[in-house]
C-alpha cells in the first residue's frame, strides 16, 4: 500500500510540475501596431470604398513549447478607420453611434488548428451586440513572428446598424472585413 501511495504522490507531483511548466510556457504577445491592420470595404450603387485601421489592439496567448495559439483578443476603436474621406468617416461614426459604442471587439472561445490554418470560434461585439462567429485564419510563422490574415463578412442588420445612404439610396448591408495581424514571438 505504501508503494501505491508513494506512486500516487509522485504522479501528482509530476502532473503539478508539467502543469506549471505549461503555464510558464504560455505568454501574452501583443500585435505589432506598426504593421497590423484591419480593413473594411462597403458598396453603394454609385461607388465602393475601403477604410483602414492601423490602431489595432490585439493580444494572443502563445505557448512557446507547443507553438500553439491558445487565445486571441482583438479590440479597436470605430473612430480609428480612415477611408481617405473625412466626411464619409464622420458620417460612419454617426451611423455606428461611435460615442455610445466606441469599440469593436473579438474574443476567442475555441481555436482549432489544421496545418497553417486556424478555425477560431469567438464572440464579436459590434454596436453593442455580441454574436458568435467563426473565423478562418491563415497562420504564417517566420523566424520570430507569427502573422495572421483572413477575411469575413458582417451584416449591418445583424447588429442593428442603419445602413448609410447617399442621395436617398442605402449602401449594401454587407461589410467585408479583412485583417492582417503580426506578433513578435521571439
Amino acid at each position: 500500500m505504501k508503494l501505491t501511495n508513494r506512486f500516487l504522490v509522485l504522479l501528482l507531483s509530476l502532473f503539478s510540475l508539467i502543469t506549471q511548466a505549461q503555464q510558464q510556457d504560455a505568454i501574452k504577445v501583443f500585435a505589432d501596431k506598426g504593421v497590423s491592420t484591419i480593413t473594411y470595404a462597403m458598396k453603394h450603387p454609385m461607388h465602393e470604398w475601403e477604410g483602414v485601421s492601423k490602431d489595432v489592439n490585439a493580444v494572443i496567448v502563445y505557448n512557446k513549447a507547443t507553438k500553439a495559439v491558445e487565445q486571441v483578443v482583438v479590440s479597436l476603436k470605430v473612430d480609428s478607420f480612415d477611408s481617405g474621406n473625412s466626411n464619409r468617416d464622420s458620417h460612419a461614426l454617426e451611423v455606428l453611434e461611435g460615442l455610445k459604442f466606441p469599440k469593436v471587439t473579438f474574443v476567442s472561445t475555441k481555436i482549432r488548428p489544421n496545418g497553417n490554418t486556424l478555425a477560431i470560434d469567438g464572440n464579436l461585439t459590434f454596436h453593442g451586440i455580441v454574436k458568435p462567429i467563426t473565423l478562418t485564419v491563415r497562420r504564417d510563422d517566420g523566424s520570430s513572428k507569427i502573422n495572421f490574415d483572413g477575411k469575413f463578412d458582417v451584416l449591418l442588420s445583424d447588429y442593428k446598424v442603419d445602413r448609410p445612404s447617399l442621395f436617398g439610396v442605402k449602401t449594401e448591408d454587407v461589410v467585408n472585413l479583412k485583417f492582417n495581424l503580426s506578433f513578435n514571438v521571439k
